[in-house]
């Protein structure tokens, strides 16, 4: 893994999505149990966005790199990726 590293380091948005993700299932654990008042479930919500969208920057922008790999610098042979298509 080390190697990989070397070769191209990551990108910040996704160096931190696995971090991310963890946080915001903690999150959404401890918002599943109820025990948290109106305002500490508003103020968790909005930082389970926070996290969500930070998450979601990461997949674009692995996306993006991994689409860029796979048809190199020909914006015209680039199709949208779809995590459906086998």
């Amino acid at each position: 893994m080390a190697e990989l590293k070397e070769i191209a380091p990551p990108q910040p948005a996704i160096a931190d999505f696995e971090k991310s993700l963890d946080a915001l299932e903690s999150l959404v654990a401890r918002m599943e149990r109820g025990d948290l008042t109106l305002e500490d479930s508003v103020i968790a919500f909005e930082r389970g966005m926070q996290l969500y969208q930070s998450c979601q920057k990461a997949l674009t922008e692995a996306e993006l790199r991994v689409d860029l790999l796979l048809k190199g610098n020909d914006p015209a042979g680039r199709t949208p990726f779809n995590p459906e298509t086998p």
